[in-house]
């Protein structure tokens, strides 16, 4: 008596997963293969999809976005969800990004290469805490960004953190130069000055 065979399970119609090769991608993948979900990153050859955002995130990156304008010297530019090339396996897309004006190519632009940028911000999401923490930070730091925002919801009052990074140069770390909960004053990479209450977020 032989068992019955058991079938292969199909995929839906119309939908089909890139397999990656075997080396990994490249961020020339990452621009080429048809259909990725939107906001795709790159991170060590990966792809990264994202999942449905907060109400939180998509209101913080507003409420920064709006702040990081109103002071914004004329060769730099705020960019909203741009992919940051830093190395042929990498290419993560920062939550906001403060790049250089002079790198600015047009309207049909897709990325921005890593020495274009000033300050990578990520507003941490419940599935992307481990990268926005850890893997993107190291990697920021790596391909020499000289500042970084990390910023989070602190439980159980839902009120904004922001914490600002200065890169070490020499060792191509970051250091933490303040913790910020009610207003973030700063001087570098401009100066910066943005109520960050949670007031000021539910005004947006």
């Amino acid at each position: 008596m032989t068992a019955e065979p058991v079938a292969e399970p199909t995929a839906e119609p119309g939908c089909r997963w890139p397999v990656p090769p075997q080396d990994g991608y490249t961020v020339d993948d990452l621009f080429t293969l048809p259909d990725l979900p939107p906001h795709t990153e790159l991170i060590d050859g990966s792809l990264v999809f994202v999942s449905p955002q907060r109400r939180f995130h998509a209101k913080m990156i507003e409420l920064l976005m709006n702040g990081l304008r109103r002071t914004l010297p004329d060769d730099l530019s705020v960019e909203r969800e741009m992919t940051v090339v830093l190395d042929r396996r990498n290419g993560p897309e920062p939550d906001l990004s403060v790049v250089r004006a002079a790198a600015i190519t047009g309207l049909e632009q897709t990325r921005f290469q890593a020495e274009d940028v000033l300050l990578a911000i990520e507003v941490v999401s419940p599935d992307s805490e481990a990268r926005d923490r850890d893997a993107k930070p190291r990697k920021y730091a790596a391909a020499g960004i000289p500042y970084f925002w990390l910023v989070e919801m602190a439980d159980p009052n839902q009120h904004p953190v922001v914490r600002a990074y200065e890169i070490d140069p020499v060792n191509k770390t970051y250091a933490l130069t303040g913790i910020h909960h009610d207003h973030l004053k700063l001087t570098a990479p401009y100066d910066i000055d943005i109520d960050v209450t949670l007031d000021a977020l539910k005004k947006v």
